[in-house]
């Protein structure tokens, strides 16, 4: 954590000395963002509830639904909610997960089912983030060229990549045993109730894995889901007078958030994310300031859907619970 909050200061400093070098740099990236306007600002609010829709969905179909499920509008509740602590609050990127799954909890879903789909939608989530960057990088091979910078951002995409396959792969060997005691700690201080028995964690994961069909249905969501992120990204572009087509902004997205996932220790990989872009965003000519405009043009869009969801999840852990502590054994089954 030390480390990665180091990175991040490292490329952020980066960013503040060259804004000072260049005189004006700052007020030319204030006068993009509002060349998008109000309107243009609100329109990319509206558009990621679209992304949040899918991601949710994504999330909820992992779930076995003989058991009890909530809606999907309670999964785009605590979608909303999980994106806002890890966007907003001080923790590494995967933070939001534990307080999703307690929200899963505390509508009535059992403790063990709730912790594991987190995990497995944040799996998930990794594998399809893996293809949707692998067709970015294609798409920058063909478009801007196989130059150093490219060959630096498959470097840096391949590294990001064997990062998900060893979190993948530990899961499958065990690992999720060895944090079920800190899994549980964590809750008990965030108010789970004790069981009387630690949850069979691991056998919840096999039991998701095992199950292709909603493996499937979680991927094709979370992929449409990054698709539309970079229709975000080109709607943003044009709101700033930057006239790209939707492969260059599919390019930007993808690698954009390839950069970010290597930062994922960094909270809120703040400018982990700026710098990502304004390597990208150079490949295709445009301009330090349009990446730093485009990278704060989402900022504020995860401010303006993030503090209505951080004061949401007060009001939510305010009311009554229904939380289950445990469910029967799945050992055996299909």
């Amino acid at each position: 954590m030390k480390l990665g909050a180091l990175l991040g200061v490292v490329v952020l400093a980066a960013l503040v000395a060259w804004m000072l070098a260049n005189e004006g740099a700052v007020w030319r990236i204030l006068d993009l963002v509002r060349q998008a306007g109000w309107i243009g600002l609100t329109a990319i609010v509206l558009f990621h509830v679209v992304q949040l829709v899918f991601s949710a969905e994504g999330w909820r179909v992992l779930l076995d639904p003989a058991t009890k499920r909530p809606s999907l509008f309670f999964y785009m509740v605590a979608r909303w909610i999980r994106e806002a602590v890890n966007n907003l609050l001080p923790v590494a990127q995967i933070g939001g997960e534990f307080v999703g799954a307690r929200l899963l909890n505390r509508r009535g879903a059992e403790l063990r089912a709730s912790i594991a789909s987190a995990i497995a939608d944040l799996t998930v989530e990794l594998v399809t983030q893996i293809a949707f960057t692998l067709v970015g990088l294609a798409a920058l091979l063909l478009t801007a060229g196989n130059g150093p910078t490219a060959r630096l951002v498959a470097i840096l995409l391949f590294a990001a990549a064997a990062v998900a396959a060893a979190f993948v792969a530990a899961q499958w060997m065990g690992l999720a045993h060895l944090i079920e005691i800190s899994v549980m700690r964590i809750g008990r201080m965030i108010g789970w109730k004790e069981s009387g028995e630690e949850p069979a964690l691991h056998a919840a994961l096999m039991e998701i894995y095992g199950a292709k069909r909603r493996l499937l249905r979680a991927a094709l969501n979370h992929l449409i889901s990054w698709l539309l992120g970079s229709v975000e990204v080109w709607l943003a572009l044009r709101l700033i007078g930057s006239d790209v087509e939707l492969a260059t902004a599919l390019v930007i997205e993808s690698l954009g958030q390839a950069f970010k996932a290597v930062g994922f220790a960094v909270p809120a990989a703040l400018g982990v994310q700026e710098g990502g872009y304004v390597i990208v965003c150079g490949l295709y000519g445009l301009s330090p300031e349009v990446a730093i405009a485009l990278s704060l043009i989402k900022r504020l869009r995860e401010i303006a859907l993030g503090l209505p969801a951080l004061a949401a999840w007060q009001w939510l852990e305010s009311r009554p619970g229904r939380e289950k502590a445990s469910f029967p054994s799945s050992r055996g089954a299909s």
